[in-house]
């Protein structure tokens, strides 16, 4: 399989569908082929069907009426872990959203499609939408396709549950406020988790009730002779001494009541259980370090940070912890959405070098064609290209659970692949082709 691959590796096939002459295979050869930061191929060449990667290889044929692109280098699309896009300013600025509440139902695939069509020609393939973007607490967001031709651009409809502490549009910005929103957080992961633990104490309450109840059946029919013929005795019994017979009365167990469900907890117990990751914006060291120790308690929370401002000191911990980091490498002075501006380009890289799972994203915007440059701007500033690479690509597709389907080149996952004439994060590198679900598209 591919995972074996590496570049000094002189042919390799994996075939993984048939060509169908309905819809033409796009062929793509490259100097370079990145399949994911760290691992590449020289002189290869991708063999695309049906909007999947079929083949991956140093040496292939061109399928009978193939589109053959040629260029230098060519990786994975883009991924902005950290974006509003596709979203109304109304759903992505809504304040009063609530855990339960689904980015997916607020996505619009005609709404300011023109964002969407310059992200794309801009390399980025897919993005996390969230609705709620300040709110403490936005709902579940979703990972879409930026491609404003798709009807249904939906990767993930349940991507995340996001949360923000100490984001001051409509709250105050008191150090103790800020902290008592973590402390609501909690309240409402721990309520969520054991609205989900009652729901499977339920069922196996459920499964025992059912079985005793079968199990006294099946002893009823079995005994339903006997218990005939004692009835008719104790019948006789009691008449003959003048009493009145009364019938033995069958109790069955009381049948355990239904969990009442609750949208809201229901997605905070997902987070709780790991099912979904939880990405908490949170800026400020005395608020990181109060969400690290309370959540300390739920060893399953897939917990991930976005922002992270004052992250550093607690780097240790989230290695420790596999906690990951979204950030949005903006200069400064650039306005925010937040009061917190002082962020250091620099903390990405020291980040990722004492070992932190790094995401960059366009800290909720809209505008995600300037994810490049934000990635670019990280390896300026000292964080390896690689991992800036893996920032953009590999690492949000993990994050959210479409690491199989996107954020790398192998047969099986989804043909959204870029086609430049240097390398990624080159920002003067053009990229001349962008393909999107195997369909081709000329910037």
């Amino acid at each position: 399989m591919l995972a074996g691959l590496f570049p000094c590796l002189a042919t390799a096939l994996t075939v993984v569908s048939i060509p169908s002459a309905e819809d033409p295979p796009v062929l793509i050869r490259a100097e370079r082929v990145i399949l994911r930061p760290g691992q590449e191929l020289v002189n290869a060449t991708l063999w695309i069907e049906d909007g999947v990667i079929v083949a991956i290889g140093t040496d292939l044929p061109a399928p009978e009426g193939a589109r053959v692109i040629e260029g230098r280098v060519v990786c994975a699309g883009f991924i902005d872990a950290w974006s509003s896009l596709g979203l109304d300013p109304a759903s992505a600025e809504d304040v009063n959203l609530s855990p339960g509440a689904r980015t997916v139902d607020a996505l619009d695939p005609f709404h300011l499609a023109e964002e969407r069509s310059e992200a794309l020609r801009a390399g980025v393939t897919a993005a996390r939408a969230q609705a709620g973007r300040t709110a403490p607490f936005g709902g579940l967001g979703a990972l879409v396709h930026t491609d404003p031709g798709f009807e249904t651009p939906v990767v993930l409809a349940d991507a995340c549950l996001a949360s923000t502490i100490g984001i001051t549009r409509g709250r105050t910005g008191d150090v103790f406020d800020r902290l008592g929103e973590i402390d609501r957080l909690i309240g409402a992961l721990d309520k969520g988790k054991k609205h989900r633990e009652s729901r499977v104490q339920f069922e196996k309450d459920l499964a025992a009730w059912l079985k005793a109840i079968a199990e006294k059946v099946v002893e009823l029919e079995k005994d339903s002779k006997k218990a005939k013929k004692d009835r008719e005795k104790e019948e006789k019994e009691a008449k003959e001494k003048g009493k009145e017979f009364k019938e033995k009365s069958y109790k069955e167990d009381k049948k355990p009541r239904r969990v009442k469900p609750d949208l809201n907890d229901e997605a905070m117990g997902r987070a709780a259980d790991g099912e979904l990751p939880l990405v908490v914006e949170v800026h400020r060291g005395a608020e990181i370090r109060r969400l690290l120790e309370k959540t300390r308690a739920y060893p399953r929370l897939r917990l991930v940070l976005a922002g992270g401002t004052e992250a550093l000191p607690f780097a240790e911990e989230l290695v420790e912890r596999s906690i990951p980091v979204i950030l949005w490498p903006v200069p400064m002075g650039t306005a925010r959405p937040d009061e917190y501006d002082e962020h250091d380009l620099a903390l990405a890289g020291e980040l990722a070098r004492a070992g932190v799972t790094v995401a960059i994203g366009n800290g909720g915007q809209r505008d995600a064609r300037e994810l490049r440059n934000l990635a670019a701007l990280a390896v300026a500033h000292g964080m390896d290209r690689e991992a800036a690479l893996a920032a953009v690509t590999s690492v949000p597709a993990a994050l959210f659970d479409a690491g199989e389907r996107l954020g790398a080149l192998a047969p099986g996952r989804s043909a959204d692949v870029l086609v430049l004439d240097g390398d990624p994060l080159d920002t003067t590198a053009q990229i001349r082709f962008v393909l999107t679900r195997g369909k081709v598209v000329t910037p």
